[in-house]
């Protein structure tokens, strides 16, 4: 689950500018360390560690020399990656150079379905502890009563 609470901004240009607009923001992104990819794949396979590590290893210097060949790799179930060179346009055919038209290439990760059903499938949820707090002091300083019923709606039902 990623949870996300509300921050505020005020707007300095464009035709809001001044004006105070809400977002939500991720309140902290949960990370699984190079270590814990590891004793993960040691746990669901026979391989050792030292045999896990070595792998990931190539695999990255392999994905390294394919980049920098300008090839794209293929990851199996996971996805693939490949350069992108975006060009920029010009007026006539002569000015389309490397150093004129070409920007700085981008590496491209399109993945397979399953790791996109993944994404999909993550909870979202954005807590409103903070915002309900702020409406109860309101309510405690005015004496007055917002109406909405309050609470901690959207936030983690566990």
């Amino acid at each position: 689950m990623i949870e996300f609470s509300i921050k505020t901004r005020t707007l300095n240009v464009g035709d809001r500018k001044g004006q105070t607009v809400y977002y939500a923001a991720p309140k902290m992104q949960q990370r699984m360390t190079n270590k814990m990819v590891i004793d993960r794949i040691v746990r669901e396979t026979s391989l050792s560690a030292g045999d896990v590590r070595n792998a990931l290893t190539s695999l990255s210097n392999i994905v390294n020399e394919a980049l920098a060949m300008g090839a794209s790799v293929d990851l199996a179930d996971l996805g693939s990656l490949r350069l992108t060179v975006p060009s920029k346009m010009m007026d006539s055919p002569e000015e389309v150079t490397v150093e004129k038209a070409l920007k700085t290439p981008k590496i491209t990760f399109t993945p397979k379905a399953a790791m996109k059903d993944a994404a999909n499938s993550v909870k979202l949820s954005i807590d409103r502890l903070k915002e309900a707090a702020e409406e109860d002091e309101e309510e405690e300083n005015t004496g007055g009563e917002s109406g909405d019923g309050g609470g901690a709606t959207g936030g983690n039902p566990l």
